[in-house]
């Protein structure tokens, strides 16, 4: 029964390490890509988004059952145009030597010289997830590419219609040696991480980010691990309710909350919890009067998913929470063509319940309350280091005080997830939601190789020839100079 499985996923795996060898093998016979070569490579992949528009959209819709065409133009094809453009305008800036000051600084006087260039690390393997599967993949390519890399993918096997559509896309304007897309279950993922890439990045579950590290540990392979976990929200007291509950709700249902960044639970004052809710269903009313067959309205990726997001829910209930149901339709969702659950609430939960601990990943919100904000802060800073925390409200010091004491990947004030999309900011998380960062100009270093480079004087200086033996009274007053206070 499991043989043909097998046989093609160690065919697979041969395939993978043939183009692996051979882009190596190109890399160095042709040694790093002028800046023309990579806006010729950055345009091509820019013209499949254009091009294959309608087809990913399709595709997409295929894999989730039901995504909004508007939610994929705007997140994974538009999405991913933007990196790629940005790269392009910048990537000869990026590409300058950066001049670094020689010590000690006599030597520089005399005209020593420090620099570093920028140069590519080879091929870059991407792991790809299934939630914004177009844009996770071409957002790290626009560094990528910018960096004069080559690239190996493994998209996800989740969304197989979109896997297969982007492997053909870029077999038509790529060679192998370029571009390779290898699309595939569990045992070529596992067997792509293997892989002795230049640099690999993942972007996907903290508990597969284990396993992807130490497959990479093998080979030593430098990493970028694009994680998640539980976002916080902190409302303060000063917040705009009724705006602040838009905005959340709106980052909480976009994608039927599967984002990283989504917001996974709001911490709010004890006394606004009810306005709050309030002001979240008139906001869900608002974007959705219906749901179950609201096209606007995104599918739960698979039932494996659908029955854990679900379960969250009845064991918060059965653990004493409040849940409240955002239907605004009263439509009944025990029988649907597709997986979807209504935005729900999670009034008072409690740390006992599995939705405190685990991220969420569905349109499920978790409210807890706080006496003073010292105990929100406290209570984030408890748990592991999120890859977003969000915080809504007008008090400056309480800002100043929010953001200097959590740590997080990243942080929006007064919106979710919006710092994901600034492409001059790093994207990237700390701990358990990730290492390393990219997009933009952090993108591009993070895909090189930084060279130190220093040019020593023709000439030796009195002080070059004193730290050369025979040690004598030179060196004792150099050192009499140097360690002190």
């Amino acid at each position: 029964m499991n043989v043909a499985p097998k046989f093609e996923s160690s065919a697979q795996s041969a395939r993978m390490a043939d183009v692996l060898r051979r882009q190596k093998a190109a890399h160095i016979r042709d040694g790093a890509p002028s800046a023309e070569v990579r806006i010729a490579r950055i345009d091509k992949a820019i013209g499949l988004l254009v091009k294959h528009n309608d087809a990913i959209v399709q595709a997409l819709m295929v894999d989730f059952g039901s995504r909004a065409p508007a939610v994929s133009g705007i997140t994974d094809v538009g999405g991913s145009i933007g990196p790629l453009k940005h790269a392009k305008a910048h990537l000869r800036s990026w590409m300058k030597t950066e001049k670094r000051t020689p010590t000690p600084a006599i030597l520089g006087l005399f005209g020593a010289k420090a620099e570093i260039r920028y140069q590519p690390k080879g091929t870059v393997g991407i792991i790809s997830p299934w939630n914004f599967p177009v844009n996770l993949t071409f957002a790290p390519l626009a560094g990528v590419l910018a960096a004069g890399n080559r690239a190996m993918i493994k998209p996800s096997e989740y969304t197989p219609a979109t896997s297969e559509l982007m492997a053909r896309m870029f077999a038509e304007v790529f060679d192998e040696e370029e571009i390779a897309v290898f699309p595939g279950g569990p045992e070529v993922g596992q067997a792509f991480s293997e892989l002795p890439f230049d640099h690999l990045i993942f972007t996907g579950a903290t508990s597969i980010a284990r396993h992807v590290m130490k497959a990479a540990a093998q080979n030593l392979v430098p990493l970028t691990l694009e994680l998640g976990g539980k976002s916080p929200v902190i409302l303060g007291k000063s917040a705009d309710y009724a705006t602040s509950a838009a905005r959340i709700m709106a980052g909480k249902t976009l994608n039927a909350g599967q984002i990283c960044l989504a917001p996974d639970y709001v911490l709010a004052p004890a006394d606004q919890v009810q306005t709050f809710g309030k002001e979240a269903r008139a906001a869900v009313g608002s974007m959705f009067p219906t749901i179950k067959d609201n096209p606007d309205y995104t599918s739960v990726i698979a039932e494996r998913h659908y029955e854990r997001i679900k379960g969250y829910v009845d064991d918060a209930r059965a653990k004493g929470a409040e849940v409240v149901e955002i239907n605004p339709a009263d439509e009944d969702f025990s029988q649907q063509e597709h997986r979807k659950i209504p935005p729900t609430l999670i009034l008072n939960p409690t740390d006992e319940m599995k939705v405190m601990q685990e991220e969420i990943f569905g349109p499920v919100l978790p409210v807890m309350t706080y006496r003073s904000v010292d105990e929100a802060i406290a209570y984030v800073n408890a748990h592991d280091r999120p890859l977003g925390l969000y915080y809504f409200g007008a008090d400056a010091d309480e800002e100043a005080k929010v953001l200097n004491r959590t740590t997080s990947g990243g942080v929006t004030v007064n919106d979710v997830i919006f710092h994901v999309a600034q492409e001059d900011l790093p994207f990237g998380g700390v701990g358990p939601s990730g290492m390393g960062s990219y997009h933009g100009l952090d993108g591009f270093r993070e895909f090189s190789h930084r060279k130190a480079i220093y040019r020593q004087l023709k000439k030796d200086l009195g002080v070059m020839k004193a730290l050369r033996p025979p040690y004598g009274e030179a060196v004792k007053k150099l050192l009499a100079a140097q360690v002190k206070p």
